[in-house]
């Protein structure tokens, strides 16, 4: 599918931008995509300019104060006094960081050492536990009856003495 030819009619607006409108001659234009709008192409007037970017107002360039000039000498004062808080901000931000990480480092020794205490103490617990259950289970003796009653207390009221 080849497209027909179209002829290209550019005008510039007052910000020196073009803007390149199309005409079709031989065919109609192409289907409109529901929802979608066509948009003109926008070219810079003078292409040698720039690539068609437009500086920010931050980004333009001021006419340059004299290097001698008090005004230069006092931003460049400011500007110097700015870098130093930056920078000392910085290193004191990161001496900061290291010292939490140092805390936290030593923080965690002590509870990994709490953790193995308290392990160690489990396990003897565990131990002294499971002795007594034994020694208990070794103690108790089973019922002398085979029909499974409980003997009969050796008690002096129940004789009739």
């Amino acid at each position: 599918m080849s497209r027909p030819s179209q002829a290209k009619l550019t005008t510039a607006d007052h910000n020196g931008v073009s803007v390149i409108q199309s005409q079709a001659h031989a065919a109609p234009p192409l289907p409109a995509v529901a929802g979608l709008q066509q948009v003109p192409q926008l070219v810079p007037a003078n292409p040698s300019a720039g690539g068609g970017k437009a500086l920010a107002s931050s980004k333009m360039k001021k006419p340059q104060a004299d290097k001698d000039s008090e005004e230069y000498r006092q931003r460049r004062e400011r500007n110097n006094l700015a870098v130093k808080k930056s920078r000392m901000r910085s290193k004191q931000k990161a001496m900061d960081t290291q010292q939490r990480v140092n805390e936290l480092k030593e923080e965690n020794e002590r509870l990994e050492a709490k953790i193995k205490l308290l392990s160690k103490e489990l396990s003897v617990l565990k131990d002294l536990f499971l002795e007594h259950a034994h020694n208990l289970a070794d103690n108790v003796q089973p019922p002398a009856g085979a029909d499974g009653a409980s003997p009969a207390p050796n008690n002096a009221s129940a004789n009739g003495q």
